[in-house]
C-alpha cells in the first residue's frame, strides 16, 4: 500500500468487493469555521483583491482546517477523499489575483489529503482510503457565448482551457492524489479540453492514474447546460475509458434518481454518485436531513445503480456517516457487458448496433 500501484490495486480490489462512500463538500464545512481576512490570506499579503471566500487557498493558509475538515469525513467512513481544489485553476483564481499560486495550491492539497489518508490507511489496513484530485469546471464555458448579440464569441479557447486544466493536474499528481476527478461538467467541451490535458500529462509522463468523470444537470428534463442528456454525456467521453462515470450536485436524490437509473443500465464502468441534501430552500440553504438522504441513496443502491456514492453541496459528515450506515452490507452495482455498437452523440445520443 505505500506504492502508488499498491494504492490502485487495492482500490480495484475495494471497488470490486462493496460501495466505496465518497465525502462531501468543503466549502460549506469552510464556512461553519467562520473564517476571517486574515485567515484567508495568511503570508500572501501581496494579492491586491479580497481573499475571504477563496476555500481553496484555505489549503496553503490554513491547513490545519482542511486536515479537520477531511478527517471528519473520515470518521464517518468516507473511503474515498478528495482535495480541496474545485476552483484551484487559473480561471477561477483570476478573481481573486491568485493566479500565479495554482500550482503551490494544487500540490499543498493534496499533500494534506494524502497525509491524512495514509495516517487512517495505516491504523485500519482492512479499509484502505484513497485520494481523488477535484477538478472543477472552471466559470468560463467553451460551449456557449457569454454575450448574447455576439453567439460565435467564446470568453476563452479550447486550447486555453486544456492548458488551464493541464497546470492543474500536473499539480494534484505530483502532490500525491491516487485519481483524477473532473467534477459538476455544465459543459461537456470544458470536460473534453479536461479530458485532453490529462491524456497529454499521461503521454509525457508514461504512465496513468485513473479519471472519474462526473457530470451535472441544469433541469429535470435530464440535460447539462450545453444541452446533452447524460447518455449523450457518456458517449462522448466513454473514449477516455474512465474508471467511473456519474452524476453530481444538480439536485436532490430523489429528482436524480431516473437519470442515475439511465447511466447505470448504459455505462461499462463504475457509477459514482453525490447529489445535494435535496433541493435548496427560498434561502438558498438545503434542510434535508441526514437520515433522509441515506434513505433515498440505500433505494439507489438496493436497485444495483451504485458503485461510489457521496454528498454534494448541503451535505455535512453527519450525511456522509448516514449514507455509510444505510449502504453498510449492500452489494455494488456489477458493471454490465455493453454490446459492441456505435454510439455517436449531439444533444441525445445515437446508437446504431454492428
Amino acid at each position: 500500500m505505500e506504492t502508488r500501484e499498491g494504492r490502485l490495486a487495492a482500490l480495484q480490489k475495494a471497488a470490486s468487493e462493496r460501495i466505496l462512500i465518497k465525502d462531501g463538500p468543503y466549502g460549506t464545512e469552510i464556512q461553519r469555521r467562520k473564517l476571517t481576512e486574515e485567515d484567508f490570506r495568511g503570508k500572501y499579503g501581496h494579492l491586491n483583491h479580497e481573499q475571504k471566500g477563496n476555500n481553496d487557498l484555505v489549503n496553503l493558509t490554513r491547513a490545519d482546517v482542511i486536515a479537520a475538515i477531511v478527517n471528519d469525513y473520515l470518521d464517518a467512513g468516507a473511503d474515498l477523499v478528495a482535495t480541496n481544489t474545485f476552483n484551484a485553476n487559473r480561471i477561477s483564481q483570476a478573481d481573486y489575483g491568485a493566479e500565479s499560486l495554482v500550482r503551490e495550491i494544487n500540490v499543498a492539497a493534496a499533500e494534506v489529503i494524502r497525509r491524512e489518508a495514509d495516517k487512517r490507511t495505516a491504523e485500519t489496513p482492512e479499509k484502505p482510503r484513497f485520494v481523488a484530485g477535484a477538478m472543477g469546471p472552471t466559470n468560463k464555458t467553451l460551449s456557449l457565448s457569454p454575450d448574447v448579440n455576439r453567439p460565435s464569441y467564446r470568453a476563452v479557447t479550447f486550447d486555453e482551457m486544456k492548458e488551464v486544466y493541464r497546470e492543474q493536474a500536473e499539480a494534484l499528481v505530483d502532490g500525491g492524489v491516487d485519481l483524477l476527478l473532473v467534477e459538476t461538467i455544465f459543459d461537456t467541451l470544458n470536460a473534453k479540453a479536461a479530458l485532453v490535458a490529462i491524456d497529454e500529462l499521461f503521454e509525457d509522463r508514461g504512465e496513468t492514474w485513473p479519471v472519474m468523470v462526473s457530470v451535472t444537470i441544469t433541469d429535470l428534463a435530464g440535460r447539462n447546460l450545453s444541452g446533452q442528456t447524460p447518455e449523450a454525456f457518456l458517449h462522448s467521453v466513454r473514449h477516455a475509458a474512465p474508471f467511473s462515470v456519474g452524476l453530481n450536485c444538480s439536485f436532490g436524490a430523489e429528482q436524480l434518481r431516473p437519470h442515475i437509473a439511465v447511466l447505470s443500465e448504459m455505462a461499462d464502468t463504475l457509477i459514482c454518485a453525490y447529489p445535494n441534501a435535496g433541493l435548496p430552500n427560498a434561502l438558498g440553504a438545503y434542510d434535508e436531513p441526514p437520515e433522509e438522504t441515506a434513505r433515498h441513496l440505500a433505494e439507489w443502491a438496493e436497485s444495483g445503480f451504485l458503485n461510489i456514492v457521496g454528498g454534494c453541496c448541503g451535505t455535512t459528515p453527519d450525511h456522509i456517516a448516514a449514507i455509510a450506515e444505510a449502504l453498510a452490507g449492500i452489494a455494488p452495482r456489477q458493471v454490465p457487458a455493453i454490446p459492441r455498437a456505435m454510439r455517436l452523440s449531439g444533444l441525445e445520443a445515437v446508437t446504431i448496433p454492428a
